[in-house]
């Protein structure tokens, strides 16, 4: 990710994250996917009513699917309001399905979402990573290492 895909993440008014996922497994590499969504769905994203808890991707005849992922019911939403946990479709070119797809195949492999947002054409993407799950005790230094890092920021912040 460069530059200026970062600032357009840090600029968008919606960034719905993952948190769980980076303490669950190492990202190998990262991806930038289109979202399809219906009416309803893309105004409950842009308010910010998603959830990515206990989502992942899958893929079934060449096509990526998020499964798990929440977005609440549109409030102003008539009779044909969306369903709340519904499969998704991702928009990633053959080549980068295929890849995943040869990558998941091996034991340990598995691809996560982390984050959702709006792009500045007002459409909605999310960062997809391949990633490797990691041990009990690769957990226990990843909070290690948070710890220490609110230790240090303690110590600057008293000086």
């Amino acid at each position: 990710m460069n530059k200026q895909e970062e600032e357009i993440r840090k600029k968008s008014p919606v960034n719905i994250k993952n948190k769980k996922a980076a303490f669950e497994y190492f990202f190998i590499e990262t991806f930038t996917a289109g979202i399809v969504l219906t009416g309803t769905e893309i105004k409950s994203i842009r308010a910010g009513k998603a959830s990515l808890v206990d989502s992942y991707c899958y893929i079934v005849n060449e096509e990526m699917w998020v499964r798990g992922m929440s977005v609440s019911p549109y409030f102003y939403g008539s009779y044909n309001n969306h369903e709340m946990k519904r499969d998704r479709k991702l928009l990633l070119t053959k080549r980068e399905i295929r890849r995943l797809q040869s990558a998941t195949k091996q034991t340990g492999y598995t691809i996560v979402p982390l984050l959702v947002f709006i792009d500045p054409n007002g459409r909605a993407k999310m960062d997809i990573a391949l990633c490797k799950g990691k041990k009990a005790f690769d957990k226990r230094q990843t909070l290690k290492e948070k710890e220490d890092r609110r230790e240090m920021d303690r110590a600057i912040k008293h000086y």
